[in-house]
């Protein structure tokens, strides 16, 4: 069995357990064990754990978001020692790229990272997919790992059992316990929702725009709950779409029209929202052809990104 060692910053604690999930099927296994600093039992001595667990760990996950790379103890205490021991053969570093943040700098910056070309996990359209993948990876890094090496002389001497009793000691780290969500909350989350994507729509159309030469785009909020847009190539339209704030009272919560003509009430999309027993989340009627198969349990970004799919496949034929 190999021992894995996650560091992260506690800002990045649902998308932590979310990874511990995807992880259970290696952990039944009996191919990896995992700890964390959640694990720690008061009493303990924090530094001496947080030391002795780096020490010994075979793989270590890095949770790379903003946050962490502005953690101090995060990056200057265990990315500092995690590299050192992967620079020695001692230990494999795996940085797992969790929201968008200036990684590629960093000492772990010239390591292959997942998920799949790096792209953090906040911009996959369904979380579980980008879960999977981190996991198929740490998978064929532990198949590629050699035999266990024996511990480093340096590594600090476990405390003897009477000091700290193990039979005590042991704990899950899955603690986390079943939320409720009142009407108030699915309602603020899908107004909150629209929000996201408008801002969403408005800004990728600026940088489309800047990007392709020929191509000209316009955004135009009809109202607090209604905005369309349009993208030209050589004054001609490509693409066009309406996106309405309906609420969960109304038809669809969130429509995706191709038809942005102000008196048409079709719609080709629509977002609902879904209770999990953790979080709300976004979950698409399914109509559009675009990403078909991933349109449960998706973030705001995801459903913001497979709504922009919608509208701008016309453009890209």
């Amino acid at each position: 069995m190999a021992s894995a060692f996650i560091s992260y910053s506690h800002v990045d604690e649902d998308l932590k357990q979310q990874l511990e999930k995807h992880l259970a099927p290696l952990k039944r296994e009996g191919a990896i064990d995992v700890w964390h600093d959640r694990r720690l039992v008061p009493g303990d001595h924090i530094d001496h754990e947080v030391s002795e667990k780096l020490e010994q760990a075979d793989v270590v996950l890095l949770l790379v978001s903003p946050d962490f790379l502005a953690s101090p103890y995060c990056f200057d205490v265990e990315v500092k020692r995690a590299m050192e021991r992967h620079d020695a053969g001692e230990a494999r570093v795996i940085p797992i790229i969790l929201r968008h943040c200036d990684w590629k700098g960093a000492p772990f910056g010239r390591l292959a990272a997942l998920p799949r070309d790096a792209k953090p996990v906040t911009k996959w359209p369904d979380r579980d997919e980008a879960f999977l993948d981190i996991v198929t990876g740490i998978r064929a890094a532990m198949a590629a790992r050699p035999g266990a090496k024996p511990r480093s002389a340096t590594a600090p001497a476990a405390p003897p059992a009477a000091a700290k009793p193990q039979a005590t000691a042991p704990r899950s780290s899955n603690l986390r316990m079943r939320k409720e969500f009142t009407e108030a909350d699915e309602d603020r989350f899908l107004q909150e929702s629209f929000v996201f994507i408008a801002l969403y729509f408005e800004n990728s159309l600026s940088e489309l725009e800047k990007r392709n030469p020929g191509i000209s785009t316009t955004f135009r909020r009809v109202s607090a709950e209604d905005f369309t847009a349009v993208v030209y190539r050589d004054g001609k339209a490509k693409t066009r779409c309406r996106i309405r704030f309906a609420g969960r009272g109304g038809l669809g919560g969130i429509t995706f029209s191709h038809n942005d003509a102000p008196s048409s009430n079709s719609y080709n999309e629509s977002l609902s929202v879904e209770k999990g027993p953790h979080e709300l989340f976004l979950k698409a009627l399914g109509m559009g052809s675009f990403g078909a198969g991933k349109t449960g349990h998706l973030s705001q970004e995801g459903a913001a990104e497979y709504l922009w799919g919608l509208f701008i496949e016309p453009a890209q034929r």
